[in-house]
């Protein structure tokens, strides 16, 4: 990140669909706040007037035809060159006057994320999605360490080197997870500060409390494979231990009592459990490996993007 603050290039970027309704409000927002900064929006093929209502109110407007916020995302980081970049969600519900305090507590502590939690009731949440939030940052703090109260705000705040080195992999609404957990694996600095949230404009959230929820479960788990897989699979091979001992231990206890196994299927199984967990167990360690290795690599990639900005 260059050193003078003078020189700092703004993207705000801003990922819709079919927000015809509330996405020029949104734009105004971040024009009256940040002067300067550009504003660009990526219309992940609206069925409205999206692209045309952020084309008047004096934005650049990108298309990404593939649909998921992932995608939208992964072309503004792809397309946009900047020095700092805000992420915000284009429904209105996130506070754009708060965006030049989070803009220079990132360039003043010199930090990559600033997560700008959602500060507001449980009022303005679905129920499912006020629940499921809790459950989920729990989760997160349980398995990386509780560094976060809301890892799934759309607002955020980025610098260049994360942004350039960041591989985003998620299609979805899943993106913000990957975000904190990305950030917690390398051990980049961040900082979470509560801002202002508002009811969205133009209807209910898109986010489907059952789908999205499973989505995000399911990535947090293949996360946690990924980023644990000696804890993981550990665990693994400690349950299928235990089925094999269940099963195996009554006929070793008959052999010693009778020197016979007449039970020969129960002796198969368990003997095929048994090496079931000692694979099991091999497989975290050899992933673990592999595991550090790809942290190496994400820093190093980091690293690149550090010395050309020099």
């Amino acid at each position: 990140m260059p050193a003078k603050k003078s020189t700092q290039r703004i993207a705000v970027l801003l990922p819709a669909y079919n927000e015809e309704a509330g996405i020029a409000h949104v734009i105004k927002g971040f024009r009256k706040s940040l002067p300067k900064a550009r504003i660009i929006v990526c219309d992940n093929h609206s069925k409205d007037k999206t692209a045309e209502a952020a084309r008047k109110a004096g934005a650049e407007v990108l298309s990404q035809p593939l649909p998921g916020k992932g995608h939208a995302m992964r072309r503004l980081f792809r397309e946009i060159e900047a020095d700092i970049y805000i992420m915000c969600d284009a429904d209105g519900s996130y506070d754009a006057a708060s965006a030049p305090m989070l803009v220079k507590r990132l360039i003043a502590d010199k930090l990559d994320m600033i997560v700008a939690a959602r500060k507001s009731d449980d009022s303005l949440y679905r129920p499912g999605h006020a629940i499921g939030n809790k459950v989920f940052t729990w989760v997160m703090g349980m398995a990386f360490g509780r560094h976060f109260d809301d890892i799934f705000s759309g607002y955020r705040i980025f610098s260049r080197r994360f942004v350039k080195s960041f591989p985003l992999m998620s299609n979805r609404f899943e993106i913000e997870a990957e975000m904190t957990i990305h950030t917690l694996e390398l051990g980049l600095p961040f900082a979470e500060i509560p801002v202002p949230f508002f009811d969205r404009l133009g209807g209910e959230s898109k986010l489907d409390t059952f789908r999205d929820g499973y989505r995000i479960a399911w990535l947090m788990g293949r996360l946690y494979r990924d980023q644990q897989p000696l804890r993981f699979f550990t665990f693994g091979a400690f349950v299928i231990g235990l089925f094999s001992l269940a099963v195996g231990l009554p006929v070793v206890f008959e052999f010693f009592q009778t020197g016979l196994v007449t039970k020969m299927p129960s002796a198969i199984l368990a003997a095929g459990l048994a090496i079931g967990a000692a694979l099991c167990f091999t497989c975290g360690v050899i992933l673990d490996t592999v595991k550090r290795f790809r942290i190496q690599q994400k820093m190093q990639a980091y690293l690149n993007v550090i010395e050309g900005e020099r």
